[in-house]
């Protein structure tokens, strides 16, 4: 039997992560939730989002009948990962910063860090430069800016090339920036713009997301073979108004059902057939 997997973020950063689940070959059915009513989760609350995200995505993996959830997104998987496992019977996978691959794969031993500001600073982050880093310059930029481009890049739109250069300006800054060789996309945002970073950067670097990762997760959590074809089912918006215009990167990846999702406590998940064409 096929298995159905939530993908879960607060706007369009996750289809970097569905992209490389059905890269993989993974014979799973993807659904994905889009909180994007609450957009960006960058700068909320981690109160807040503790309290929102198992709500809304047990209510979700309810209503979709998931067996598994990816929580494709850093900032709720730094915050709110364990209380969603908490609310849900089902697996969880959250989505870990790529520093220790970024690491090994650095021969200057300096690297960058991407991420948004609720992401970068963090302890978690802390813990994993701590443990992975040692003896590695870690560059680290916190922005919010480029979740807006990623979100106008899939609505069709050109993403801001000042929040593009504003990055790769803070990156490459300085004495260490002169060396970093490795870039860690520490948001699922990012990967939609590697790309334009990578045009704009001063020199050819890596660019490393968690995207094939969080795939072979998905795999083993699910014993599934990565040997047959992902389908794409439904996308459900917290935010109905908002999802037309994020419906064309949906629609270009085969999704053809969407759905919105009625307001917090119930967060019940709601037919609206005709978002493809608002």
């Amino acid at each position: 039997m096929r298995k159905r997997v939530l993908v879960f973020d607060s706007g369009v950063g996750g289809l970097s992560v569905l992209d490389a689940i059905v890269a993989a070959g993974a014979p799973v059915d993807l659904d994905y939730l889009a909180d994007n009513a609450w957009l960006p989760y960058g700068d909320k609350t981690d109160d807040a989002l503790r309290a929102r995200v198992p709500a809304l995505v047990a209510a979700a993996a309810r209503d979709l009948a998931s067996d598994c959830v990816v929580i494709a997104c850093n900032t709720a998987s730094t915050i709110a990962l364990e209380a969603v496992r908490a609310a849900i019977a089902i697996p969880v996978i959250g989505v870990v910063p790529p520093v220790k691959p970024a690491v090994a794969a650095s021969t200057t031993r300096a690297i960058g860090l991407l991420a948004t500001p609720a992401t970068i600073g963090r302890p978690y982050v802390d813990d994993l430069i701590g443990r992975f880093a040692s003896g590695v310059d870690v560059r680290r930029v916190g922005t919010t800016a480029l979740v807006d481009a990623a979100e106008r890049k899939l609505a069709g739109e050109t993403p801001s090339a000042q929040a593009i250069d504003e990055a790769i300006a803070a990156l490459f800054a300085g004495e260490i920036g002169t060396r970093i060789d490795v870039v860690a996309l520490a948001c699922t945002h990012f990967p939609l713009l590697r790309d334009e970073l990578a045009g704009a950067a001063p020199r050819a670097v890596l660019w490393l997301d968690s995207g094939s990762a969080i795939a072979r997760r998905v795999c083993d959590v699910l014993s599934l073979q990565q040997d047959g074809s992902a389908r794409l089912r439904r996308a459900a918006f917290t935010h109905r108004d908002l999802a037309g215009a994020q419906w064309r990167a949906f629609a270009a990846r085969g999704f053809s059902v969407a759905s919105a999702v009625a307001d917090a406590p119930n967060f019940e998940v709601r037919p609206i057939g005709d978002v493809g064409h608002a």
